[in-house]
């Protein structure tokens, strides 16, 4: 492990120093040899950019984070919100044998200047839907091979450290199944993006990625070939997203709108029930202004400082920047969008090409009750987060967050 020339350490440890000692060690050679070992560790090449610094948190700027979370999910986990929810799940679409809350939940913050000389999260987004559990505990393993933390930093939330985190993991995701009876289930996983992440969780989990078309159904059961051998599925880590299902129309042995014999982890209901739809719902002041298009009879005066973006698209597919009474007046299907003010992000962290903006994932495990696990960052320097709008730019991508193990 290599050491950041001039590192120091120590409890009270500017965050700005950090960053300055950072970069000042920073060397291409280095961060290329990181990008070459994250891609050749598990003989999968990461199909997304992977920026070349981290995000190093401050103890206050922690806590902030997380009694924002605690602040959204108090209004997540009530009666009220799930009666209002309902309406979330498209006609058709709705599974047998949900759960009263999700198993995943990921809560998406811009990092935005306070006014006061400190910086405040603001929510864009959030999912009842897993993220990447594996790749991120696997990007901290490769980052600390090169590099070296600061003293008490950590990637991991309440109190965990990577061996607890991956316990905590597979407890979820196994129940108390044999790991070959719990699959994580996608759409030809072999050429998804997040196919990295599907890797590592199996390594760290024994839960094999296997596609929707290989699944056989034999009335209520689902089974999966491992050579000859017809498995049982016992549990289901689902990772299918209904728009690529549908624009796909994947043919598949089973319907997830069936009474089947297996347990959902990540019950499909949670990717509508937890989503953008979510949003006009929420208050509070790290919550921007939201509204449903249908629910406005007229539209706010400055519409240049909002953004238009659709109800159930993922990766940011749809959204419009540049908003105007036309574009509103075009949609026919207003009930499907949102009306969001727009988030001016921080110039947050100082690179040799100007400054990168930044937003963080919060990422829960939620068992008995939620529990802030992981985090998930990306940087960008251009209108959105999205690979688009960072083309030929560097210093952009994803990444993780440390901060100081406030725990301790």
């Amino acid at each position: 492990m290599r050491p950041i020339q001039g590192w120091t350490y120590g409890n009270k440890a500017m965050v700005k120093d950090i960053r300055s000692l950072y970069n000042e060690g920073f060397t291409e050679e280095r961060y290329n040899s990181f990008v070459e070992d994250l891609n050749s560790s598990e003989g999968v090449k990461i199909d997304f950019r992977v920026c070349e610094t981290p995000l190093f948190l401050s103890g206050e700027l922690t806590k902030t984070l997380e009694k924002a979370c605690d602040d959204i999910i108090k209004q997540l986990d009530t009666d009220e919100y799930r009666k209002f929810a309902e309406a979330s799940i498209p006609d058709g679409l709705a599974v047998p044998n949900r759960e009263d809350h999700p198993v995943f939940l990921q809560i998406d913050f811009a990092i935005c200047d306070d006014g006061k000389g400190g910086f405040i999260p603001k929510l864009i987004e959030l999912q009842g839907f897993p993220s990447l559990y594996g790749f991120q505990v696997y990007y901290d393993e490769v980052f600390q091979r090169h590099y070296q933390l600061p003293e008490n930093y950590t990637a991991f939330y309440s109190g965990l450290n990577k061996e607890s985190y991956i316990e905590l993991l597979k407890k979820t995701l196994l129940g108390d199944s044999d790991p070959e009876n719990v699959i994580l289930l996608e759409i030809e996983p072999d050429k998804q993006k997040t196919l990295i992440d599907f890797v590592v969780t199996e390594r760290y989990t024994g839960v094999k990625p296997v596609c929707i078309t290989d699944v056989i159904k034999k009335g209520k059961k689902l089974f999966y070939k491992e050579g000859e051998r017809e498995i049982q599925i016992d549990r289901i880590y689902n990772r299918v997203i209904y728009d690529e299902l549908f624009r796909k129309d994947v043919k598949a042995s089973f319907s997830f709108q069936e009474d089947l014999d297996v347990h959902w982890v990540g019950h499909p209901d949670w990717f509508f029930l937890i989503s953008k739809y979510s949003l006009p719902y929420l208050k509070g002041p790290f919550v921007p202004e939201c509204h449903f298009l249908s629910d406005l009879n007229e539209y706010p005066a400055d519409l240049e400082n909002f953004v238009l973006k659709p109800l159930f698209s993922f990766a940011g597919l749809g959204v419009e920047v540049e908003v105007t009474k036309d574009l509103l007046d075009s949609k026919t299907d207003r009930h499907n969008y949102i009306l969001q003010r727009k988030i001016e992000y921080a110039p947050l962290i100082l690179t040799p090409e100007g400054y990168s903006k930044c937003e963080i994932r919060m990422m829960f495990l939620w068992n008995d009750k939620p529990v802030l696990v992981n985090n998930l960052t990306r940087f960008s320097k251009g209108k959105m987060m999205g690979v688009d709008f960072n083309k030929n730019k560097t210093w952009v991508g994803s990444a993780t967050a440390y901060h100081p193990n406030i725990s301790l």
